[in-house]
């Protein structure tokens, strides 16, 4: 399977719930790298890297994020990806 790069930006009451703790627990686990980082438009970005089906699983964990998150909009963007990430982290 092809490794990929994804952009997700997560709209809705997603900061001040863990949102992005929990988005690095589960990329962890899915074995991806890169970064989540809370945006001052009150989003949540992410920027992943790894295999497409493990980058495909992280998006859908997105679509409902964390118990007390209420997700309004994903939006996907996919590229080549870059290699610069050793581990997935939360960026400020």
């Amino acid at each position: 399977m092809e490794e990929k790069r994804l952009h997700l930006r997560i709209t809705g009451v997603v900061q001040g719930v863990a949102f992005r703790y929990y988005t690095r627990d589960e990329a962890g686990r899915l074995e991806l790298t890169g970064f989540v980082r809370n945006l001052p438009d009150g989003s949540v970005e992410v920027v992943a890297e790894g295999l497409e089906a493990r980058l495909d699983e992280l998006a859908a964990w997105c679509e409902h994020g964390p118990p007390s998150a209420r997700v309004f909009e994903v939006q996907r963007h996919w590229t080549a990806p870059t290699g610069e990430f050793k581990r997935f982290f939360i960026a400020h």
